[in-house]
């Protein structure tokens, strides 16, 4: 009986694994303003989002009060490894702008766009 309920389980749990989005995980942000992050990218509503888990300097790790905040948000899977829809919060200016993601292996392009104009970072995979 018990290993029933164990094999039943355990086929549960592994289709929900295989169902998790390329995209979720921890990511390493570029500097930006002599600081950089660690995001968590998980889903949220309808979406992905990331919110900021970790702060760095050139020092060392700091606690900065963005941490918890979201940096990406409403981000969609559009096929090919592409996200669009999506919202980004770029923390030195307090500016939110468009956004899209392109995810490669473990490198993520992520862009923050006003009109046609986008300003580009490679973001990579810390797990």
């Amino acid at each position: 009986m018990k290993t029933l309920a164990l094999g039943l389980a355990l086929c549960l749990v592994v289709p929900l694994a295989a169902l998790a989005d390329p995209v979720e995980g921890i990511w390493k942000t570029e500097v930006d303003e002599g600081a950089y992050a660690h995001v968590t990218f998980e889903p949220c509503g309808a979406g992905l989002c990331g919110t900021i888990l970790r702060t760095f300097r050139s020092g060392g790790e700091f606690k900065s009060d963005t941490i918890g905040r979201k940096l990406v948000w409403d981000m969609s899977p559009a096929g090919g490894g592409d996200y669009t829809g999506g919202k980004i919060w770029q923390p030195s200016t307090d500016k939110v702008y468009k956004s899209k993601m392109s995810l490669a292996g473990d490198t993520l392009r992520v862009a923050g766009c006003v009109g046609p104009i986008c300003k580009k970072q490679t973001w990579t995979r810390v797990k």
